[in-house]
This record gives C-alpha cells, structure tokens and sequence, in this order.
C-alpha cells in the first residue's frame, strides 16, 4: 500500500535510494533528503510495508505570485501505477491559491502534466549538469 506524506521529517537517506536514473550526475540519498528538506512543499510516496520513498515531487515559492516544479520522480517498478499522479494532485491543491505555477519537462512528458490542466508554454532554461 502507497501512503502519501508532506514532509520529509523522519527520513534517513537510505530510504531514497534508486532516484535519478539515467541523469548525467545523479543526486546521492543525502543530496536527495537535503532537497525534500530544503524545497518549500513536498508530498512523497512512501510504501508502507518498506518505508521506501518510492516517489516524490517538490516544489519551490515565494507564496505570493508564484511556484516552481522542480522535481517529480517515481522509482523505476513503481511507475505505471498513479503514483506520480497523486503527489501531482496533491501539489497543485497546496499552490491553487498562486496565479502561477510552472515547471519544464521533456515534450513526451506533456500529456501528463496536461492532465493536471498544465499547458506548454516557451520556456529559458540554464542547465549546468
């Protein structure tokens, strides 16, 4: 069973493993919970019978204007099952209250995030890694 929380409180580094797969530098476990721990909202999927985190997404805001989307994985054998779509859900519901709230993706991710009523737009990006 997938249980969903908002906070990173009481996770060690070993229940992160297996994030970031196939990125040019991965993110170590301790990277990782330095991000969930440092991001202004996070819902993450943890599997109640492991305590994994087996999905996450984080986003960072000022509160007032606007919210970014940094991040939203699911482990690798957890995908496919809408574990990324309720953390996405539940997300969305912490920054209605903002008139903007944006996030870049790869075009085959679109239809995804279209679901969540997101729509493409141009977009500038640096990316150092």
């Amino acid at each position: 069973m997938i249980e969903y929380r908002d906070s990173a409180e009481g996770i060690a580094p070993e229940l992160l493993d297996g994030f970031f797969v196939g990125w040019k530098n991965p993110r170590t476990p301790e990277e990782h919970l330095d991000i969930l721990r440092n991001s202004d909202h996070v819902v993450l999927a943890i599997d109640s019978e492991t305590s994994q985190v087996v999905g996450f997404v984080t986003a960072l805001t000022d509160g007032v204007q606007a919210a970014f989307i940094p991040l939203l994985e699911v482990l690798p054998k957890y995908q496919g099952r809408g574990i990324g779509s309720e953390p996405m859900e539940r997300m969305l519901a912490k920054l209605k209250v903002l008139p903007c709230v944006d996030l870049t993706c790869d075009p085959a991710r679109r239809p995804f995030y279209a679901r969540f009523g997101m729509r493409p737009l141009p977009a500038m990006v640096i990316r150092n890694s």
